[in-house]
């Protein structure tokens, strides 16, 4: 059974900074892509920065510059460093992996976490 458990949501003012971190464990051979989506209320879930195994990254055009993401392969962790934070920032932020439970796996499978609340006051 694979766990993704995400941390470090909160409250802050605007201007604001939080790290958001996701632990992966369980039975897990290899992570491939890894990263974090965000759905605020009403609104669709969004890609927010993801990153591979490479170490490359991606970024949604509204928090390029503001967010950096990065991975520790050695712990199955990744995490968001979030920066001159907006009320816009305010959602729901998801961990989301995919990833080889073992290296007899058909495939990568794709895992989620259960979410951690961001709220920026203006």
């Amino acid at each position: 059974q694979v766990q993704l458990v995400e941390s470090g949501g909160g409250l802050v003012q605007a201007g604001g900074s939080l790290r958001l971190s996701c632990a992966a464990s369980g039975t897990i051979f290899r992570i491939n892509a890894i990263g974090w989506y965000r759905q605020a209320p009403g609104k669709q879930r969004e890609l927010v920065a993801g990153v591979t195994r490479g170490g490359s990254t991606n970024y949604a055009d509204s928090v390029k510059g503001r967010f950096t993401i990065s991975r520790d392969n050695a712990k199955n962790t990744v995490h968001l460093q979030m920066n001159s934070l907006k009320p816009e920032d305010t959602a729901v932020y998801y961990c989301n992996a995919d990833l080889l439970p073992r290296l007899s796996s058909p495939s990568y499978l794709n895992y989620w976490g259960q979410g951690t609340q961001v709220t920026v006051s203006s």
